[in-house]
């Protein structure tokens, strides 16, 4: 396995709400777009479905896409997760999904962790740990 480090910027985030709840809680899809990667991890999108309690904090389920070149190797990837928003970190973890790998990144398998803070604004601090089989 290898880890890699990284960061994109946040291109773009779209956010809308679907569902205010009676207690004050808030149910949001999020589209956003990740560029200007430089580490081997180029671009991505993902969308996220949120649930804000009245407190602001946060729960959140992830489907991510991402390309670029790893180890030599090109091609696209997609992951899927969940997180939490404490009022201050956003934390997410994902597993790269079974088979989404293409072109030189088929067969990957791995995982991804980010935790970021408002200070991380524009970017996205990412860490991947891969293998390509």
């Amino acid at each position: 396995m290898t880890t890699l480090a990284t960061k994109l910027r946040i291109a773009s985030w779209d956010e809308a709400p679907t569902q205010d709840l009676d207690d004050g809680g808030r149910v949001t899809r999020a589209t956003v777009a990740l560029a200007d990667g430089v580490d081997g991890l180029d671009a991505g999108t993902f969308e996220s479905v949120m649930y804000y309690r009245p407190d602001g904090t946060s729960n959140y389920v992830t489907v991510m896409h991402l390309t670029g070149t790893l180890d030599g190797r090109s091609g696209s990837f997609v992951l899927t997760g969940e997180g939490t928003y404490d009022g201050t970190t956003a934390s997410g973890t994902c597993e790269i999904v079974p088979g989404s790998g293409t072109k030189d990144l088929a067969g990957i398998t791995g995982t991804c962790t980010s935790a970021s803070t408002h200070a991380d604004y524009p970017y996205m601090p990412l860490s991947l740990t891969y293998d390509l089989t």
